[in-house]
């Protein structure tokens, strides 16, 4: 087995739950895998995945998980907590096929159940893509530690975000561990639960991309973003205030922020396009209402190095509270290319009889636009992006 353990899954998958069992527990939602990165999977590889996938009905949450969620996760209500102890991956919620070196894996199911698998399952495909090739992790130990003094120096908090394309799960492990004991106070956790338990570190996480495509979908994208932002705050009244701008493209978002939800969310995150820009239009749009930036946070989340992070703090200065998610710099830095692949929502309906309605989301990043070709011209018209 690759994944061993039910919370080797990032914080964010599980508060989305919450909130889709709240709101939408009617829902049924298509996921599929998309290869970016157009890599050539080994003969077999299909079935092997298969074989992790069966696997993971093994997984339940510990006593030990439980007592770890009850104490660090205080936004998780008990009755949650309670469900997610009964929880049993089904395979049967997952497709796989394999054509050549194609790889497709397709998920569907009630979306309050199937919104487990993304996380873990690309965790499994980069893992067992490694294992087929016969890859090795070279100098992992070594090269964590000069990041994390790198860090350190520049004065930057940062998290570990780095589940989903690692090398390993033993890789992930010791870099969290390394981390955690090499950064002090800068090293602000990890979003996998599991390894934030067993660090004793913080769970870090909020809110997904998911979430705005699916009220994209359901509500119009006119009203996606506030739609989006009411019913979180519906369901964690103010916990997890950290938000996504992206979805919809980041000019989109500012429009669309309300006073009351610029300062009732902690901060937003930057996930994709010109960190710079991003950091003036964010700044720019507390001051025009009337919100110290100081008091705000932004994080900053999209392919970061030390170089990056280096200038993006270089420019913020003391202007915004500034902290780094940091993912396959930490996870997949071991002498290999990474894998580029995500797995995104595609389709939902409001409830199983209901049709399907595509689901998309527009990138601050030509290029990086997720769903169907038709409906994403729609989304864009109707938004009046060009």
């Amino acid at each position: 087995m690759i994944i061993k353990h039910f919370t080797d899954n990032d914080l964010y998958k599980f508060s989305v739950m919450l909130a889709i069992q709240k709101l939408y527990p009617r829902s049924y939602v298509r996921y599929e895998f998309i290869n970016r990165g157009h890599t050539e999977f080994p003969e077999g590889f299909a079935e092997r995945l298969e074989q992790e996938v069966q696997a993971m009905t093994q997984l339940k949450m510990t006593k030990e998980e439980k007592k770890y969620i009850e104490r660090r996760c205080y936004f998780f209500d008990p009755a949650f907590i309670d469900f997610l102890e009964g929880y049993q991956y089904n395979p049967e919620e997952v497709q796989i096929t394999q054509q050549g070196g194609d790889l497709k894996v397709v998920i569907e199911g009630h979306w309050y159940r199937t919104v487990l698998w993304e996380v873990p399952l690309m965790a499994i495909i980069s893992e067992l893509y490694f294992i087929m090739v016969g890859e090795s992790p070279q100098g992992v130990k070594e090269k964590t530690l000069q990041k994390a003094k790198a860090l350190v120096e520049m004065e930057a908090d940062y998290s570990d975000f780095g589940t989903r394309r690692r090398f390993s799960f033993d890789v992930h492990d010791e870099v969290v561990g390394t981390l955690r004991d090499s950064s002090g106070d800068h090293f602000k956790g990890t979003s996998n639960v599991y390894l934030a338990m067993k660090h004793n570190t913080t769970p870090i996480g909020t809110m997904p991309h998911e979430w705005f495509m699916y009220h994209g979908a359901l509500f119009g994208y006119r009203a996606a973003n506030i739609k989006a932002l009411e019913a979180w705050v519906e369901v964690f009244q103010g916990s997890l205030g950290i938000t996504l701008t992206d979805t919809y493209t980041t000019d989109s978002f500012f429009k669309s922020f309300s006073l009351k939800q610029a300062k009732l969310f902690d901060g937003v995150r930057c996930d994709s396009g010109d960190v710079i820009e991003f950091t003036e239009k964010a700044i720019q749009f507390y001051k025009e209402n009337r919100i110290d930036p100081a008091s705000k946070t932004i994080v900053y989340s999209d392919s970061l190095n030390l170089g990056e992070v280096k200038r993006i703090k270089d420019f913020v200065g003391n202007r915004v509270h500034d902290t780094y998610g940091i993912g396959t710099y930490f996870t997949n830095d071991v002498g290999v290319k990474p894998l580029n692949i995500v797995i995104k929502l595609s389709a939902i309906k409001a409830n199983p009889k209901g049709e399907f309605l595509q689901a998309v989301k527009l990138s601050d990043v030509m290029g990086k636009n997720t769903g169907n070709e038709r409906e994403i011209e729609i989304c864009k018209l109707t938004l009046g992006i060009d």
